[in-house]
């Protein structure tokens, strides 16, 4: 008979973030295809977005970003047991990102390496594998990561999906903990939606059905957020923190005033990043942690949705600083 070790918690122990230095605004943008800064920010919220360069990859941001984590964490890279990246853009099959990320830190312990892609809720999901993978004893510290180079599967001659992408990399250290401080994931998928985000053709293309998307957002996401918390064992008087994916502020925040939590802080950071799909709900945390305005030590609420069309969340604890 197999004996599993016994079950214990985990928590965040640090954020990071990294995004390549070209700032696209939405005025430039109205120089490449027919659209203005009000014709955007009405429609989407979005102001800005970071372009990658030349020399940006997935691995090289998903690297500098997890580099971040782990000095914010004070964790040393060969501490790591598990590395999960969460990418729609990865650009090789093989090696693997994940590897690839283990060996540019220094890892030379050899962690496990995993790649996953559910596109825009890939965070959630790489989340939920760390709380699994240290709750039942398979590593003791993981580095979770979402990254993403959409500038380079999107066609700039269409405004109706070029005005909404960004590139950059979220990233977060996860380790054990003696009190669960991150709840059980609620996640799925609508079958009917399958090809309402889609990533295809040669070259690969970036498209969606805007409008089922919105829909689905704002009549189905709603209920989905709350089981997230539910399930965690609270209510959303007890959420103070509200980390959605950033793929419209249009959608973002009808969302939150429907959970009741316009008084709470949000995350808003496409605004100034677009959507990043994966990256985006790390990216956005880790930005409010480096510049001290997400709360620590409070409960949180992450929910992606996306490409699949699939979906995730959980409730975590948001860390706490070193005094």
């Amino acid at each position: 008979m197999i004996t599993p070790a016994p079950l214990r918690g985990s928590r965040i122990l640090g954020f990071g973030h990294h995004q390549p230095s070209r700032v696209l605004t939405n005025d430039e943008l109205s120089t490449m295809v027919d659209t203005n800064d009000e014709w955007i920010v009405t429609r989407t919220g979005i102001r800005t977005r970071h372009i990658a360069g030349p020399d940006d990859t997935v691995t090289s941001m998903a690297t500098e970003a997890g580099r971040a984590a782990l000095a914010d964490a004070g964790v040393e890279p060969t501490d790591v047991d598990l590395v999960v990246v969460a990418s729609t853009t990865h650009r090789d099959r093989a090696p693997y990102t994940a590897g690839r990320v283990a060996a540019a830190l220094g890892m030379s312990n050899g962690p496990a390496p995993i790649d996953i892609n559910t596109a825009c809720s890939g965070f959630e999901y790489a989340m939920a594998l760390a709380d699994q993978a240290i709750r039942t004893g398979s590593a003791d510290t993981v580095l979770v990561i979402g990254s993403e180079l959409l500038s380079g599967i999107v066609d700039w001659t269409d405004r109706s999906t070029c005005v909404l992408v960004g590139d950059g990399a979220g990233a977060a250290v996860v380790g054990v903990s003696d009190t669960p401080s991150i709840g059980p994931v609620s996640w799925g998928s609508v079958p009917h939606l399958e090809q309402a985000v889609l990533v295809s053709g040669t070259p690969e293309r970036f498209s969606q059905e805007g409008r089922s998307i919105y829909r689905w957002a704002i009549t189905e996401a709603e209920g989905h957020a709350r089981r997230v918390v539910e399930q965690a064992g609270l209510t959303m008087d007890d959420i103070q923190v509200f980390a959605f994916h950033q793929a419209n502020l249009r959608i973002i925040e009808p969302l939150v005033a429907a959970l009741g939590g316009e008084s709470k802080f949000v995350v808003r950071d496409v605004v100034e990043s677009g959507n990043t799909s994966a990256a985006s709900v790390p990216l956005g945390l880790s930005k409010a942690w480096a510049r001290g305005d997400l709360p620590e030590g409070v409960p949180a609420l992450l929910f992606g949705f996306g490409g699949g069309f699939a979906h995730a969340g959980q409730v975590v604890m948001t860390p706490v600083r070193a005094r």
